[in-house]
């Protein structure tokens, strides 16, 4: 993305986080339901996050799992039994979230002018939800239910390149997460990579990433 003038035959995105709002806070709370205090709520917070991504690597289950086990299991180290039904409680609240305030206008003219791939962290029926509430219309919506694998795992995204029958170099990739999209493309020769900076991940140099603030920014090297 470091030079103006590059055109791509695809836009991919990550979508929670990045074009939808990552409101988990919320729900995470009213499950503790007081069983830490709120001095040890940003460290249970941290490690919840990095449970998710481990709970990612394996084997593909449903993101419902995913959730349930995550949670359960940075419950465990924190000495708080399981929580029964917290996965179900997580997957309502994610079919609940909305886009970022930012999104839908630059998102409509970038489909306006390019093919609009989302490669998503959910099952299909998460993204049936979400995708309408994007504003724009999309060529592809590939899923980790479709790929039997999540990102950061290689088959994510080659199951993205071979339904679209794609090369790496096609594609201008826009997430909010390092470890889930940056860093693996990157090593699969993607190398058109741009950092849609949330918050989320600390903004660093290197892996042919290029760092923006909004979806509008993107739309200007695009010459949109």
């Amino acid at each position: 993305m470091a030079e103006t003038n590059f055109r791509p035959k695809y836009i991919s995105f990550d979508v929670y986080g990045t074009l939808i709002n990552f409101d988990i806070d919320p729900t995470t709370r009213r499950l503790l339901d007081g069983r830490i205090s709120e001095d040890q709520w940003p460290e249970f917070k941290r490690q919840f996050r990095g449970y998710r991504f481990d709970e990612v690597l394996g084997d593909y289950k449903p993101y419902e799992q995913i959730l349930q086990d995550s949670f359960d299991r940075v419950c465990k180290r924190w000495g708080i039994g399981p929580t029964e039904g917290a996965g179900a409680a997580f997957a309502d609240a994610v079919r609940g979230w909305v886009a970022h305030d930012d999104v839908q206008a630059p998102l409509k003219l970038m489909g306006d002018n390019y093919k609009l791939v989302a490669l998503s962290n959910a099952d299909d029926s998460f993204l049936d939800i979400s995708i309408p509430k994007l504003g724009a219309e999309f060529h592809a919506v590939l899923t980790a239910e479709q790929a039997q694998a999540y990102k950061p795992r290689y088959q994510a995204f080659e199951y993205m390149l071979d339904t679209l029958n794609a090369k790496p170099e096609d594609f201008l990739h826009i997430s909010s997460h390092t470890r889930y999209d940056v860093h693996p493309m990157h090593d699969l020769g993607f190398r058109n990579l741009v950092l849609l900076d949330r918050g989320y991940d600390p903004v660093t140099t290197g892996y042919d990433m290029f760092s923006v603030k909004s979806l509008d920014e993107i739309n200007k090297h695009l010459g949109l």
